[in-house]
């Protein structure tokens, strides 16, 4: 028998309640260990949420005005605690406190503090786990939308010097290997390309996560007369969540954001690779601003692309948080677990993460300074035109697959002796085809094959500027 139950006479004593939480203590009889106490707590990490959270509250406070739990007076007071706690968390003169959990609860309780009564009233008819599912939604909502403007400014200078480089020719690798000529400018309208994917991506992650939690509370919704759509509208979401379950233990949105961040910094990571050979001793095709590289303690003579490492680095922290998540949730039965309060630091990182990327790259792409002669140089090696002499006998008559055995004799025959196909004569190349006449010589040169493939997706000058006018103007209505 334990000392709570012992009689004393013919009565039974009465457990002695502790002063715990106020959110919740009422049915405990000890206090919380106090590592459990730090151990619990998510303020530390929550706490960037706090004007979503404060929104938040002010739409519910307008909501259950209007049903008739608040007075008038109440909803004026409300309104006048939040007002001092968003000043207070913003200048930093709020006092977090790790015994109070959380972000809401430590802003409900400094709300208490200021009104009296009234605070304690805003918390009916919802619970902690529709309003961090609220608050999470709205935080994310914002931070895509910041995303989204980084990407899109990203692309305005990929448009910017791929208009500037449309004529500059670098050579078009498959396997790493010289494969065909490329104009530079087409290169990074490729990148441009990747770019609008994820920023549609983003977009439609964005659509789905764009519905309100608020009012579902603790699970099963609550028993007061609550109106779901004016809470929803008043916040800027489509409309409610339509399961009250699955509300408060979704994180599909989250999961789904790190998913499309993972694709976004693989895409920042390929073309950190680019840069980081392109600005190699053995390429040199690039140089980039001193301001985003950095040199060696010991080796004067460095010059190292510092942020392109980092941001090629960085891919394994954001695919390692879609890869939290996704373990996070994979058992998880409904509806809300304390489990979830693990979702926000993978979440938090990546939208950190992905930011200081995409503006490390916005920053340092239109300062990126190309060298057209090295690039020129290595487009002539490796037999880069060996497709357009192809594509020259098939013109004059000559089944693919016969020209393309033909290209390959020729191409042989210039490893022999150190000879591109530029550099060979008409009586060299002859030899190989009859069909070869002086007219070969325009299919042969960089300037010809890139200004050949002059159609919508081509590498020629003229396709490149039309890209660039248009993606242009698909960045001004987006």
């Amino acid at each position: 028998m334990t000392k709570a139950t012992k009689k004393s006479g013919t009565r039974t004593a009465k457990p002695k309640l502790a002063q715990t939480n106020q959110a919740w203590g009422g049915r405990f009889t000890e206090k919380t260990d106090a590592f459990v106490e730090t151990f619990t707590a998510s303020v530390e990490f929550d706490q960037r949420m706090y004007q979503q959270d404060i929104t938040g509250s002010r739409a519910h406070a307008n909501m259950l005005a209007k049903i008739g739990v608040l007075s008038s007076k109440d909803l004026s007071a409300i309104y006048q605690g939040l007002d001092q706690i968003e000043q207070e968390i913003s200048s930093g003169k709020f006092k977090w406190s790790h015994a109070r959990e959380d972000l809401h609860m430590n802003i409900e309780a400094r709300l208490t503090e200021i009104i009296g009564d009234a605070g304690k009233r805003l918390h009916t008819g919802r619970s902690r786990n529709d309003q961090v599912a609220t608050d999470i939604r709205l935080y994310l909502r914002d931070q895509i939308d910041i995303i989204v403007q980084q990407i899109v400014h990203l692309q305005s200078g990929l448009l910017d010097v791929a208009e500037r480089e449309a004529d500059t020719i670098l050579p078009g690798f498959t396997h790493l290997q010289v494969a065909q000529p490329v104009t530079f400018g087409h290169h990074l309208l490729a990148w441009f390309e990747m770019l609008v994917r994820d920023a549609t991506r983003l977009q439609d992650c964005r659509a789905r996560l764009n519905q309100c939690p608020l009012g579902a509370a603790a699970l099963a919704g609550t028993t007061y007369p609550i109106d779901r759509k004016m809470t929803a509208t008043e916040l800027g979401f489509v409309a409610p969540t339509a399961n009250s379950l699955d509300s408060v233990s979704d994180r599909d949105f989250a999961i789904e954001f790190c998913a499309a961040a993972a694709i976004l910094i693989t895409h920042l990571s390929r073309m950190s690779e680019e840069l980081i050979i392109w600005s190699s001793a053995q390429f040199d095709y690039i140089d980039l601003p001193d301001r985003f590289c950095t040199g060696s303690s010991i080796m004067p003579q460095k010059k190292n692309p510092d942020v392109p490492e980092l941001v090629r680095g960085k891919t394994g922290r954001v695919n390692g948080n879609l890869i939290s998540l996704l373990t996070l949730m994979k058992a998880q039965p409904l509806a809300y677990n304390k489990d979830n309060q693990e979702d926000k630091e993978p979440l938090f990182d990546t939208i950190d993460t992905v930011q200081g990327c995409l503006r490390a790259f916005g920053d340092m792409i239109p300062a990126l300074r190309c060298k057209p002669d090295k690039m020129y140089a290595s487009a002539q090696q490796g037999f880069s035109t060996a497709t357009d002499l192809a594509d020259y006998l098939v013109r004059k008559g000559l089944a693919f697959r016969d020209a393309h055995e033909v290209v390959g004799r020729a191409v042989a025959y210039g490893i022999e002796t150190r000879k591109d196909l530029s550099e060979m004569s008409l009586a060299e190349l002859q030899k190989f085809s009859g069909k070869i006449s002086a007219d070969v010589t325009k299919a042969l040169t960089l300037e010809g094959s890139v200004s050949a493939r002059n159609h919508i997706g081509g590498t020629a000058p003229k396709q490149v500027r039309a890209a660039v006018k248009r993606a242009r103007k698909k960045l001004s209505l987006s």
